[in-house]
């Protein structure tokens, strides 16, 4: 017997994220770090607990085994439920066939029987990729008030890059008149931020119907929502008005990272009413030399820092050897920093060393520039890697 839940929560977080390049080789796009002490997966979790839905599906493909160990029984956020929780959903062989999910539509469709179970009225659908704080009760309340069969959470973006969204034209009261996916001439500036909730049956129905048409990309953007546009469904716009970044790219990662620094930064995680949880390794307390400069930066647990580190943000256990430098970087966990040696502009991914000597990136280079070394690599001492450089392996 499972226990009625109002509203079941699916969080996509299979996506492969080749636009992330070498961060990505080992992991999964939700999994990789963010902020010195998080994974991106964090925020969506964070949001569910906060926002008191506690049954979460969390649908994994690419690269799982990270991402699995690290959800775990989900502990971190509360979500340990005996009554439903966190579970990981990877693609499965059934009746029907099915085995890689072939499309966002698609997944949430394989795994009907998981929101079944609960008896849901609704259903919450999330990115795992997303770096944001939102209350989802307020989006529920908002959905029933309108008596929607579909709301989208949309947000303003720039003129000149509505192109890179699904993008919604919506009357005074929110109602959704047309939907277009990523337009090359917007007429609109309302873009959806890939979180959608749907009354169940309607949803149920939409994914049934699209998964019998052989030429669908069985997709929400592309498919499942111009089809109930089409069908005139009732479908709202929720406007979003905090702060929400796609860190699908690595300018965009590493912008983020960079927001979260400053006496007043734009993304602040100090807000004790509104936590973002993750899972913590026990780490001595972080270590900060004689001569050592530390500047706008932020530290996490086991850190030791002997030489200069400004405008960054450092994960669990990064040594900076004296006379070394690191600037306006990202450095995950465990990386060492080898005397001498000179990072700016550049994300380091975990167990990264840096060789005595060695530079990685440039200064007074563009976020679209930012130097990526990926996963245990290790840089010889003396070593040139310039800005925008993507190593993988050496």
């Amino acid at each position: 017997m499972y226990k009625k839940k109002e509203c079941v929560v699916m969080l996509l977080a299979g996506g492969q994220g080749s636009r992330l390049y070498a961060l990505t080789t080992k992991t999964a796009k939700p999994s990789v770090s963010f902020g010195g002490k998080y994974r991106i997966i964090d925020f969506p979790l964070s949001n569910c607990t906060n926002s008191g839905l506690d049954t979460v599906g969390v649908l994994t493909q690419y690269q799982p085994l990270y991402l699995n160990d690290y959800i775990g029984t989900g502990l971190p956020w509360d979500l340990d439920r005996t009554f439903g929780g966190v579970k990981i959903l990877p693609p499965y062989q059934g009746q029907n066939g099915s085995d890689w999910y072939k499309g966002t539509a698609n997944a949430i469709w394989q795994n009907m029987e998981f929101i079944n179970r609960y008896d849901a009225e609704y259903v919450l659908i999330l990115s795992g990729d997303h770096i944001y704080k939102m209350d989802y009760a307020k989006m529920l309340d908002f959905h029933k008030k309108k008596g929607a069969d579909c709301t989208i959470a949309v947000i303003d973006v720039p003129k000149e890059e509505a192109s890179r969204f699904g993008i919604m034209s919506a009357n005074e009261d929110g109602s959704i008149f047309k939907f277009t996916e990523k337009p090359k001439n917007p007429d609109s500036t309302l873009a959806s931020m890939g979180i959608y909730i749907f009354n169940k049956n309607k949803l149920q129905s939409y994914l049934e119907a699209d998964s019998k048409d052989p030429a669908s990309a069985n997709d929400f953007g592309k498919n499942i929502i111009p089809a109930m546009l089409a069908a005139k469904e009732r479908m709202f716009a929720y406007p979003f008005e905090g702060y929400w970044k796609d860190v699908g790219t690595i300018s965009s990662l590493w912008e983020a990272n960079m927001d979260l620094l400053g006496e007043k930064p734009t993304l602040s995680l100090s807000d004790e009413s509104w936590r973002i949880y993750s899972r913590q390794e026990a780490s001595a307390p972080q270590y900060i030399g004689a001569n050592a400069t530390v500047v706008n930066s932020t530290l996490t647990a086991g850190c030791e820092i002997y030489g200069s580190v400004k405008n960054s943000v450092l994960g669990a256990g990064v040594k900076v050897e004296a006379g070394a430098v690191v600037e306006d970087s990202v450095l995950m966990e465990n990386v060492v920093i080898k005397a001498g040696a000179v990072v700016k502009y550049a994300i380091l991914d975990s167990g990264v060393c840096i060789g005595a000597g060695a530079t990685v990136g440039e200064d007074r280079a563009t976020a679209n520039e930012v130097a990526v070394v990926g996963a245990d690599v290790a840089v010889p001492a003396g070593k040139v890697i310039e800005a925008g450089a993507m190593i993988s392996k050496l």
